[in-house]
């Protein structure tokens, strides 16, 4: 039986790939590890495929993989993920920025330790101030959010138990969220393991600042999805109800502004006239529309073919 599984996604590495390689072979072996490294080029235009073929034929413990377009992160290690078979899933990035020589305690920290996940955390980082002051915002807006105490979400240097890589469900751009969907999966015990951070050596960096917007936006998403999938109605219908609180005072306040104009001989005035008039009407409007989304959502919920949100983790005794 397999011990490990590298899964390394890539696009436009070339120069990288027999460097990387040959540096887990030389782990691998001299810690006697059975491995294999499933690479997933994600629709590469320079010659990384090609060196991937070559690779493969020097080494049978490789398996490559090509995407005929570009497809994203989270499309290839999903396609990783499917084709593991080692007992510990570990993935890294195809740059060497992420170090071969931290594989054996990230395997130790899975086996001897029990986790079912450990991230890696760059405490030293080796990259530009565009690049490590975003990450860090978005760490820290990950952790609030997500209740999840990681350093660094989005390093690429991870491991799994197979078990936790094959029932996360990875699409989009949610790689960077992988802990936090393990934990939506009852995978609670998430570890966290400094790590060494090269300085890139060949090529250039893939990161820009969409992607850290497109990040947060990701987080909401799963944030939402995780807590309302099967109850939309608690979503949209509390949002519903504040629109219809709104309403009611602003009612209130017309009404008791008319009272007391009448009281004092004055003028009730027209109550179009009002602006409050318009607050109570568009809160009316936006709660009423709130309640019928909920309601539409929570109808295509119960009439769709519902997919299971529970993961067997043992069964003992079955006949």
């Amino acid at each position: 039986m397999l011990d490990l599984t590298v899964v390394v996604p890539l696009f436009n590495e070339e120069e990288s790939l027999p460097e990387l390689c040959a540096w887990v072979d030389r782990v691998c072996q001299s810690e006697g590890i059975a491995y294999e490294m499933v690479l997933v080029d994600d629709g590469s235009t320079d010659g990384s495929w090609d060196v991937l073929k070559g690779l493969s034929k020097d080494n049978k413990a490789i398996t490559a993989v090509q995407f005929r377009r570009n497809q994203g992160k989270s499309e290839a290690l999903h396609v990783g993920f499917a084709r593991a078979k080692g007992s510990v899933v570990i993935t890294m990035d195809a740059d060497l920025q992420d170090s071969p020589d931290e594989i054996p305690g990230l395997i130790a920290m899975v086996v001897d330790e029990g986790y079912d996940m450990v991230s890696g955390w760059k405490k030293k980082r080796y990259d530009p101030i565009t690049k490590t002051l975003p990450t860090k915002l978005f760490n820290a807006v990950a952790r609030k959010m997500s209740g999840i105490h990681l350093h660094d979400f989005n390093c690429g240097l991870k491991a799994y138990r197979l078990e936790v890589a094959q029932a996360v469900e990875i699409q989009g751009e949610m790689h960077r969220y992988i802990p936090v969907l393990a934990k939506m999966q009852g995978y609670g015990r998430i570890g966290e393991r400094v790590v060494q951070h090269q300085a890139r050596k060949y090529g250039s960096t893939k990161f820009g600042m969409s992607r850290f917007f497109n990040g947060m936006l990701d987080l909401v998403t799963i944030t939402m999805v995780s807590r309302f999938r099967r109850r939309p109605m608690h979503l949209f219908g509390t949002l519903g109800l504040i629109m219809f609180f709104f309403s009611g005072i602003a009612l209130v306040v017309i009404g008791g502004l008319k009272l007391w104009r009448l009281s004092q001989d004055l003028s009730p005035g027209l109550v179009t006239e009002d602006p409050l008039f318009y607050i109570f009407l568009i809160s009316m409007v936006l709660g009423t529309q709130l309640f019928v989304t909920g309601l539409l959502a929570e109808l295509v919920v119960r009439s769709g073919k519902r997919k299971p949100d529970y993961l067997i983790g043992e069964t003992i005794n079955q006949g």
